[in-house]
């Protein structure tokens, strides 16, 4: 995953550089796999040291996982019953482990896609239209970071720069310590948060960071509440 070998190679994460890491069925990787991405993830870097020589290679890549809640898949279902055990939906979900989890912004659960919803006419929102969102956005980043080499959107904001930006009104203040409190959400979530939510007012095109954008940020840590994380 991280590359290696007598002669130092790159690895899938430095071969997604620039680009996007996706791994199905996750819990079926390899903990030790999953878990040696967690400090790439945070230094959008891999080095590997041997006795010869030390190299370093980029590894900045978006990561998408996905992955069934239980052995059976249907923990959670709206109409059909889970035959997993409890013990054996714990022991599935324990695979995936917190210190992972917090390091991905967005926990997306996808429930099953009714019939009358697949048969509709109704018509929604095109794609085209929702590219046309995304790339505003991207152009305010890039207006918003072009003094600041290096960081080129929100998801690479430090920490200094993190407090300039992602100011919030006292009512984003006290949403934001009740969720930490009820949840018990880490500080790394917290960063995650405020990044996803200033994000979220980019694509409205507000200047603020409003309560409804943190409050959209705060149910995308879905899996913190769970008992997913082992």
């Amino acid at each position: 995953m991280v590359g290696g070998g007598g002669i130092p190679q790159p690895g899938e994460i430095s071969l997604a550089h620039n680009g996007v890491l996706f791994l199905d069925e996750l819990p079926e990787f390899k903990r030790s796999a999953l878990e040696v991405m967690r400090q790439p993830m945070e230094e959008r870097k891999v080095s590997i040291s041997r006795a010869k020589v030390s190299i370093e290679f980029p590894a900045s890549f978006m990561l998408i996982a996905s992955m069934n809640p239980c052995p059976c898949g249907y923990f959670n279902h709206p109409e059909k019953e889970c035959t997993c055990p409890p013990v054996m939906v714990q022991k599935y979900l324990n695979k995936i482990s917190g210190p992972l989890l917090d390091r991905i912004d967005l926990h997306v659960e996808v429930t099953p896609v009714a019939f009358s919803e697949l048969s509709s006419t109704k018509t929604t929102e095109a794609s085209t239209s929702i590219r046309e969102r995304v790339l505003k956005a991207r152009d305010i980043q890039d207006k918003r970071f072009e003094k600041n080499e290096g960081v080129y959107c929100n998801a690479q904001m430090g920490s200094k720069l993190l407090k300039e930006i992602c100011v919030i009104n006292q009512v984003g203040q006290n949403l934001l310590k009740t969720a930490m409190d009820r949840l018990n959400l880490s500080a790394r979530a917290y960063d995650r948060i405020l990044k996803v939510s200033r994000t979220i007012a980019d694509l409205s095109n507000s200047e603020d960071i409003r309560p409804e954008h943190l409050a959209e940020a705060i149910q995308y840590r879905s899996l913190d509440r769970e008992g997913w994380a082992g």
